[in-house]
């Protein structure tokens, strides 16, 4: 299901209605194209996962940080600067050898956009929304992160009320590695517990 290991999805119906009205809003004047690759610029490269990285990345070098992160996402997240729409109230997971948490949206496709960004395409997909919830040990691994037997898998359920974020276990990349390191190791993926680092 991964943007890397599968080709692009059919365009759906509603992507179809969406390019169908974009276009009509730009040849009537009420938008410009150039908004629109604005507003997907920003999201790619200003309110992206490198925020979320970033967050990441600061609970692995303080613990301190780490324990408010886990306590009140939304209020430590916001210590970074991010936060606002479809993040006003944010749940962090932590990623242990025991538990590996994986977050989902069954309903529609409610995601953390000031720590993640866009959503990828198979994160709104009807498959994935489904059978992670009902068989998450074998999606996982079509995604290439393979679960061990005895670590417990918890799906979590993102609505308009709560987001979730994964904090993924810090891989052995030494101590004496600098923050911006770290965060370059942190992915998306990981950030949604799809992918460990």
């Amino acid at each position: 299901m991964s943007e890397d290991h599968h080709h692009r999805l059919p365009t759906t119906p509603v992507e179809a209605r969406v390019e169908v009205l974009e276009a009509l809003l730009i040849e009537k004047g009420i938008l410009d194209a150039g908004t629109v690759d604005g507003l997907v610029e920003y999201y790619e490269h200003q309110v992206g996962p490198m925020n979320g990285a970033k967050v990441v990345a600061r609970a692995w070098i303080d613990p301190d940080y780490c324990a408010r992160l886990l306590a009140d996402g939304t209020a430590a997240i916001a210590e970074l600067g991010f936060g606002g729409v479809e993040g006003e109230h944010m749940v962090v997971l932590e990623n242990t050898p025991q538990v590996h948490n994986v977050v989902v949206c069954t309903l529609c496709s409610c995601y953390p956009w000031p720590v993640l960004g866009l959503p990828p395409n198979w994160y709104k997909s009807p498959p994935y929304r489904s059978r992670m919830v009902r068989e998450p040990r074998v999606v996982l691994a079509e995604m290439g992160c393979a679960v061990g037997d005895d670590v417990e898998i918890r799906v979590w359920d993102s609505s308009a009320e709560v987001r979730y974020l994964v904090l993924p276990m810090r891989p052995e990349a030494g101590e004496a590695v600098s923050e911006t390191a770290l965060a370059d190791l942190v992915t998306r993926d990981s950030m949604i517990g799809v992918a460990r680092l």
